[in-house]
């Protein structure tokens, strides 16, 4: 498959299916891609061909120079993302350089965002699913976190709930993520760093 300009895009949130997971810091993929969902006004619905929820849509400017683009949300459970992910970019013959792929952080602040293509999962069991499933060189738009406190355990904080402070912001922070998001899929990774890599 090649970079096609005009190739769609495949907008992945990353977290675990149910509503025990809903408000986790580890599903703020599927935060954003929830809100991006409002934007194109879409409801999700089930993949033909992959376990996940799909959208379909356009971002950007109305018509043909909008960006065709697919949002999902992978229904397997974090780490094993790779496997529907890999389903849908073939199924809507996306190209790997297409495939943006939203997660939590934890070595950036809470609320942060850093873009970027290809790298290293970090400890991410979502990213480390995907890059076995098709290689590290997709996008990666990563929703700072923070680290846990004191000595929790990193697994037991990423599947808590943001806390009450956290969500007095956590709105906005998801709707710069998504604009990010935007950003990215209609103007490139440079523009969409220097305006959002806080």
């Amino acid at each position: 498959m090649t970079d096609d300009a005009n190739a769609p895009w495949l907008i992945v949130g990353l977290g675990n299916p149910g509503p025990e997971y809903a408000a986790n810091r580890h599903n703020v993929g599927f935060m954003v891609v929830d809100l991006l969902a409002g934007r194109v006004g879409g409801k999700f619905k089930r993949a033909q061909k992959a376990q996940a929820q799909v959208v379909e849509g356009r971002v950007g400017p109305p018509g043909p120079a909008g960006r065709r683009v697919i949002l999902a949300k992978p229904m397997s459970y974090m780490n094993l993302s790779g496997g529907p992910v890999t389903a849908l970019r073939d199924f809507y013959k996306v190209p790997t350089a297409h495939v943006v792929a939203i997660h939590d952080e934890l070595d950036i602040d809470y609320g942060v965002l850093r873009l970027k293509v290809g790298g290293g999962d970090n400890g991410h069991n979502g990213l480390k699913s995907m890059t076995k499933a098709m290689g590290a060189e997709y996008h990666r738009v990563r929703f700072g976190i923070g680290r846990p406190p004191g000595r929790m355990q990193v697994a037991d904080f990423v599947l808590k709930d943001f806390s009450s402070t956290e969500r007095k912001e956590l709105a906005y922070f998801v709707d710069r993520a998504a604009d990010s998001v935007e950003c990215l899929v209609t103007e490139g990774l440079e523009r969409a760093q220097s305006a959002y890599n806080s």
